[in-house]
């Protein structure tokens, strides 16, 4: 495959991956958002939400205060953000485009609707839609070009650099959501084991789906380290960072055996799951949760910059 269709494809899943993640950052804030106490943390949680999409700056840049119909607007709107869902949706389009010919009618079509439909939404009076109404919509169009792809790709070099794509972005993604969570909102240390501290754990679960997958796997109680491993360390939970590397480096080991030898980039994914599945949950409270996230999103970042060497800059290396 030519090392720009590969890029195509690459980034098609995580723009659709990326956008996917901005409605459940914008689901986290509108929720915690709802509480009495919510505001008074290290930062409110809005402002937390740029924090942990790093788009901080630009946002200040443009709109200065942290308010929160101008974080909506930003994060989902605002073509000058290159994270929002709207540009995310706008780039994965194209890049389908691009690479029509790779894809299937039905995953093109997905992709198509998707952006369509969003230009709709832009010309609609941004009083009428309400966030819920915005984030259900974003999820439930990744939903359906992710089932395009699983349901009618062939699963050969093309389908390896999707999955890739959505695997690395993903792992990114929940580390940094986990990293809104624990970092960023909990105002004080000993609000850990409160109400405060169970009804946020429990909104992230809710934002990312996973909140009925999670008493089916534990049960009882809910705890923090409870929900750190399932969301970290558990392989049944298909967004946890376990979950998320383990793929990406199962697509970087296709891509090897297709092209007849190992790489950088394989090896990268491989030592990054071996360290995470060696963890326990004391061990990453004992380094510090937020210290090991901003750690692993480093660890992600290094590996795509590597599958962009190795396969996507025009010469396999």
């Amino acid at each position: 495959m030519l090392s720009r269709t590969a890029d195509n494809l690459f980034w098609i899943g995580r723009y659709m991956e990326r956008a996917e993640m901005m409605a459940r950052l914008l689901e986290v804030g509108g929720r915690i958002a709802l509480l009495p106490s919510a505001g008074h943390g290290y930062r409110n949680e809005w402002e937390s939400l740029l924090q942990a999409s790093g788009t901080a700056l630009g946002f200040a840049k443009t709109y200065g205060d942290p308010i929160q119909r101008n974080i909506e607007s930003y994060l989902f709107f605002d073509r000058d953000n290159p994270s929002s869902v709207a540009s995310c949706l706008e780039r994965a389009r194209e890049n389908g485009r691009i690479v029509r010919t790779a894809l299937t009618e039905q995953v093109w079509d997905a992709l198509n609707t998707a952006f369509q439909e969003m230009r709709q939404l832009e010309r609609q009076p941004r009083s009428e839609l309400e966030l819920g109404r915005l984030t259900e919509w974003t999820m439930r169009h990744a939903a359906q070009v992710r089932g395009a792809i699983d349901a009618t790709l062939l699963r050969n070099d093309g389908y390896d650099f999707l999955g890739l794509g959505y695997r690395l972005e993903r792992a990114d993604n929940t580390a940094r959501l986990i990293d809104v969570k624990y970092y960023v909102l909990l105002p004080r240390a000993d609000y850990v084991g409160t109400g405060l501290d169970s009804y946020q754990w429990m909104t992230l679960l809710r934002a990312l789906s996973a909140h009925r997958a999670f008493h089916w796997a534990y049960g009882g109680d809910v705890t923090a380290a409870k929900i750190a491993d399932f969301l970290i360390l558990n392989r049944q939970c298909p967004r946890s960072l376990l979950t998320s590397v383990s793929g990406a480096a199962a697509h970087l080991d296709h891509l090897a055996s297709a092209y007849g030898r190992p790489t950088p980039a394989q090896e990268a994914a491989v030592s990054l799951r071996d360290e995470v599945a060696g963890l326990t949950v004391e061990r990453i409270f004992e380094e510090g949760m937020h210290e090991f996230l901003a750690r692993f999103i480093r660890q992600t970042g290094r590996i795509a910059a590597v599958v962009r060497d190795t396969y996507l800059s025009g010469e396999m290396r």
